[in-house]
């Protein structure tokens, strides 16, 4: 993986594997893609077994009505015990609904630790597809695990396909799926590079992630307008530098 940080952001280091939980609440079936091209055929590879997860919109409505497998109790507890630490009232006016409220946050910006993203990569097209395939420019919000502050920015996925593709759409689904849990931005890189390569098995993948981290614009540091980017290649993006080289031009375009 490449990473380039201008300046070095504080949100670095090795962490655990990102995991997947399964969910027996809000539970939906994820609606197959009509092809986005004309040509393809439907061909869905068979998966290996799976509890079918529901989508973002399912899971943020439960964690509304409290659905979800997130211990808001507790959560509320910790957090008035927070606002107590910092020599705030808890018992205010302002701040009576606050508990509850950081509860269901919580429940909805981490849904992604109740998905697993790699549903979203089971209905692929027969496709006959030489060049690649990319993606832009596709928004994201996830959580630092060092300050549980956000990151936000955007993600660039592109692949050669080996005779089939998958809905566009679909990638943006995996990066909100992986993107909604606290992590560090490196890793959600190579998740989202090893969970493309793993299920569609294609030629070749490229992620890029652009993303600014409130850790170290309004604490520490702050540094505001500083970006981190992170990459994570594998097949031919790895070893055909030329391959690497048009993905970065097509993401960043083209110097001089």
């Amino acid at each position: 993986m490449v990473r380039h940080t201008v300046p070095k952001t504080s949100c670095s280091g090795p962490a655990p594997a990102w995991t997947v939980a399964t969910l027996s609440h809000a539970r939906r079936s994820t609606d197959l893609e009509t092809p986005e091209r004309n040509g393809l055929t439907s061909s869905t590879r068979t998966p290996s077994p799976r509890v079918d997860t529901p989508s973002l919109t399912a899971l943020a409505e439960a964690a509304a009505q409290q659905a979800l497998p997130v211990d808001h109790d507790r959560i509320r507890r910790a957090v008035r015990e927070i606002l107590l630490a910092v020599g705030e009232d808890p018992d205010r006016e302002g701040l009576l609904e606050t508990p509850d409220r950081v509860a269901r946050m919580y429940a909805e910006i981490f849904a992604g630790l109740h998905l697993d993203p790699a549903i979203h990569l089971q209905k692929t097209f027969t496709q006959q597809a030489d060049e690649m395939v990319l993606v832009k420019d596709i928004e994201f919000s996830s959580c630092c695990e060092h300050h549980l502050l956000p990151f936000t920015g955007k993600a660039h996925i592109g692949y050669l396909p080996n005779g089939k593709v998958v809905g566009l759409s679909k990638l943006a689904r995996v990066v909100d799926a992986i993107a909604r849990r606290p992590q560090v931005q490196e890793r959600m890189t190579e998740a989202l590079a090893e969970l493309i390569m793993t299920e569609l098995q294609p030629r070749g993948v490229g992620v890029i992630v652009e993303a600014s981290h409130s850790c170290m614009t309004i604490r520490g540091v702050r540094k505001p307008g500083s970006m981190t980017i992170t990459s994570a290649v594998r097949g031919l993006f790895r070893t055909n530098p030329p391959t690497r080289a048009e993905l970065m031009s097509l993401v960043f375009g083209r110097i001089g």
